[in-house]
């Protein structure tokens, strides 16, 4: 095997072993939230009740939040609030429905 050849495998594998350690922690950061107790919790394609129904949660659930966004105030379970969660692609679910154990943010701001 010639020197370039070598170190272009090198390199390769170097990539790879990055990329997988950079998948392995971007999984780990994913924390999940329950949803308030006995709530059964409608998932809309925004973050408002004007957005349809995508699927409603059942009771006991869990949420990942993967970001969050302002929208609609509402009054639920954990208080009053216009944070919306964004817990799947075009998946949202109001935070005074999900126990992050804050009133604010606690994930990036949707893009």
């Amino acid at each position: 095997m010639t020197s370039l050849k070598r170190r272009s495998v090198m390199l390769l594998g170097l990539a790879s072993a990055f990329l997988m350690v950079g998948a392995a922690h971007a999984e780990a950061a994913i924390h999940y939230y329950d949803v308030a107790p006995d709530v059964r919790l409608n998932v809309r394609r925004g973050p408002g009740s004007q957005y349809g129904i995508v699927r409603v949660l059942p009771e006991g659930a869990k949420v990942a939040i993967y970001c969050q966004t302002p929208g609609e105030t509402v009054s639920g379970y954990y208080g009053t609030s216009n944070i919306w969660d964004n817990i799947a692609n075009g998946e949202f679910v109001s935070d005074a429905y999900v126990h992050t154990g804050s009133d604010g943010y606690v994930a990036s701001r949707c893009g």
